[in-house]
C-alpha cells in the first residue's frame, strides 16, 4: 500500500519514475483549470496529462500551472518534505513531421526546459496546418486529409531525437493497437515507455494491455472510468459506473463505483489518468490506496468486459482515424 497522500510510481522502460494516478486534463475549461490544478497538486498528484489536441485549453492555461507547481512547491515544503519539482507532465503530440518544433512549442508554453512524457497522440499524420493547432486539417469532402508521405517509423525517429537533445526524459505512444505496437518495437531505437490507451472495466483490452507489459511498455488508461457521465452526455455512451456488479463490489469495499474502478485499473498494473472538474472528485479519486480488491472480485470485474469503447472519435477531428482501428 503507498502512504497517504503518496500515489505508487511505476519505472518505465526509460529508467524514470511515473506516478501511477494522474490527472487529465481533457474538456477542462479554463476559468476552472488553475484552481482545479492547483487543489490536485495540494491533494498529492504529481503526474499532469495533457495535449493539444484533446481541445483542452492547455496552451494558455499550463502557464497558469507552471506557476502554480511554483507557488504551491513552497506551501507544500513549509509542511511536509514533499517536493514538487519531482511532479511528472506527460504531453501528448499530434504535429507528425515536425516533432522538434512542436516539442518546443510545448516546452515555451508550458515554460518548461524538458517534458517528463512525450507521447505521439494519434498512429496517422493528417496534413500540416502549423505546430500546435488542435484541430486537424480535413479535405474539401469533409474527410481527414492524411499525409501518406510521413510514416510512423519516421516519426518515431524524430521522437527518439528529442530523448538526445534532452528536451525530453521518455518518450511513448498513444492509442497503437497490437500490430502498431509491435512494428514500433521493431524500428524503435529507444522503445516507448508508454502507450496511452482506452481501458475500463468495459473495454478491458487484455490481450492488448499484456502484450505492452511483457515488452516493457507501460500502460495508461486514459478514460479510465469510461468518461462517466461526459461521455454520456457527449456520445450517448453507457457508462460501466452504473453496472450492477461495480456498484455492488464499491458496496463491499465502502467506496464509491469510480474509486473501485480506479483500483481495479492500479491492480492490473496500468496507469490511471482521471478527469474531472469538480474538487470534491480530485480526492475522491485519489483515495483508492487504502484498500485491495480480492482475486475473485477481480475476476467478477473481468467478467463484465463488453469490448466497448466509449469515446466517439467522430467528434474531435484527427481522431476519427482510429475508428478504423482494431479494438486489440
Amino acid at each position: 500500500m503507498a502512504a497517504k497522500g503518496v500515489a505508487p510510481a511505476l519505472t518505465l522502460s526509460s529508467g524514470h519514475q511515473m506516478p501511477a494516478v494522474g490527472l487529465g486534463v481533457w474538456r477542462m475549461e479554463k476559468p476552472a483549470i488553475r484552481n482545479l490544478i492547483h487543489s490536485a497538486l495540494r491533494i498529492g498528484y504529481r503526474h499532469l496529462d495533457c495535449a493539444d489536441q484533446l481541445m483542452c485549453t492547455v496552451p494558455g492555461s499550463m502557464k497558469l500551472t507552471t506557476k502554480m507547481r511554483l507557488k504551491s512547491a513552497m506551501h507544500l515544503r513549509r509542511h511536509s518534505n514533499l517536493d514538487l519539482s519531482r511532479g511528472r507532465i506527460c504531453y501528448h503530440n499530434q504535429d507528425h513531421g515536425h516533432v522538434v518544433e512542436a516539442c518546443k512549442n510545448s516546452l515555451k508554453k508550458l515554460r518548461l526546459e524538458y517534458l517528463d512524457l512525450y507521447l505521439v497522440h494519434f498512429p496517422v499524420a493528417t496534413r500540416h496546418t502549423g505546430v500546435g493547432t488542435t484541430s486537424s486539417a480535413l479535405g474539401d469532402d469533409g474527410v481527414l486529409d492524411i499525409d501518406t508521405t510521413i510514416s510512423l517509423e519516421t516519426t518515431w525517429h524524430a521522437m527518439e531525437d528529442l530523448v538526445s537533445m534532452g528536451l525530453v526524459h521518455s518518450i511513448g505512444i498513444s492509442n497503437y493497437d497490437i500490430f502498431l505496437t509491435r512494428d514500433c518495437l521493431a524500428y524503435a531505437k529507444i522503445k516507448p515507455a508508454v502507450n496511452q490507451i482506452e481501458t475500463h472495466p468495459y473495454f478491458q483490452r487484455d490481450s492488448l494491455v499484456k502484450f505492452c507489459q511483457k515488452h516493457g511498455i507501460c500502460v495508461t488508461a486514459h478514460t479510465p472510468l469510461g468518461g462517466s457521465t461526459a461521455n454520456t452526455e457527449w456520445f450517448g455512451s453507457v457508462s460501466c459506473l452504473d453496472d450492477p456488479v461495480i456498484k455492488g463490489l464499491a458496496e463491499k469495499y465502502k467506496k464509491t463505483p469510480a474509486q473501485l474502478v480506479l483500483r481495479w485499473g492500479l491492480q492490473r498494473n496500468t496507469v490511471v489518468i482521471p478527469k474531472t472538474s469538480k474538487e470534491e472528485r480530485l480526492q475522491e479519486n485519489f483515495e483508492i490506496f487504502d484498500f485491495e480488491i480480492l482475486g475473485e472480485d477481480m475476476d467478477k470485474i473481468k467478467a463484465i468486459d463488453r469490448n466497448y469503447r466509449t469515446t466517439s472519435l467522430l467528434n474531435f477531428g484527427a481522431s476519427t482515424c482510429m475508428l478504423s482501428l482494431p479494438c486489440m
